[in-house]
């Protein structure tokens, strides 16, 4: 395999966009050729076959889609309350649609892994862990909700932004700020604190959907 980091790495966003774009039947090597505007042959230089290249895929799309460090910071600026973890959904909800490439290429990646055993284990790790982040970045931050509230949330935010990316009139975007002030308001409960019985805290530094809230 030929070794140029560079090349590689526009090969395998060149991957995403066409993944994104024309689905997992669509991703060939000739197509991230052309999407990456390099001679025909180029990509099967430096990915060895289809699942090779899945796989670079996978672990590309979780950095193109992580926030970045200092927006991370300043959004965290605020004293930990129910209305800071509100404004973090909002603000995650916001890099969904500032980045749709990205989580379009992760949700064809889930699909295609009902399909691919090897695949559907190496994402189901990766989403784990990344899960495990959020909910170990929640607790540290003393955020309000215990592991439960975060998995919950997790969970409804997964399935409002499949909404947004793929059936945008289903949720009305004016909508989503209130629907996601209730959902935080539901799943931690009353303001105050964790309630008994809470989980000792998990691995990982990132907050919820730091790689894929879809994913994630």
């Amino acid at each position: 395999m030929v070794r140029n980091p560079e090349r590689r790495t526009a090969l395998v966003d060149a991957a995403i966009e066409v993944l994104a774009q024309d689905g997992a039947r669509g991703l060939t090597f000739r197509a991230v050729d052309a999407a990456a505007g390099v001679p025909k042959g180029t990509a099967s230089n430096y990915f060895a076959n289809r699942d090779d290249l899945l796989g670079q895929v996978t672990g590309q799309i979780h950095q193109r889609i992580a926030p970045d460090p200092d927006e991370v910071t300043a959004v965290m600026a605020a004293p930990p309350s129910r209305a800071l973890v509100a404004e973090l959904m909002r603000w995650i909800n916001r890099r969904v649609t500032e980045n749709r490439i990205g989580y379009l290429a992760m949700l064809e990646l889930r699909l295609e892994a009902t399909r691919r055993p090897e695949l559907r284990e190496e994402l189901s790790r990766v989403i784990r862990a990344t899960l495990d982040d959020d909910i170990r970045f929640h607790l540290e931050s003393g955020l309000p909700g215990d592991r439960t509230a975060v998995t919950l949330i997790y969970l409804a935010m997964t399935g409002l932004m499949l909404e947004q990316l793929t059936l945008p009139g289903v949720v009305p975007v004016e909508e989503t700020d209130g629907l996601i002030s209730a959902l935080v308001d539901r799943a931690v409960g009353p303001e105050g604190g964790r309630p008994t019985g809470d989980p000792d805290p998990v691995g990982g530094t990132d907050p919820m959907g730091g790689a894929d809230p879809v994913a994630n």
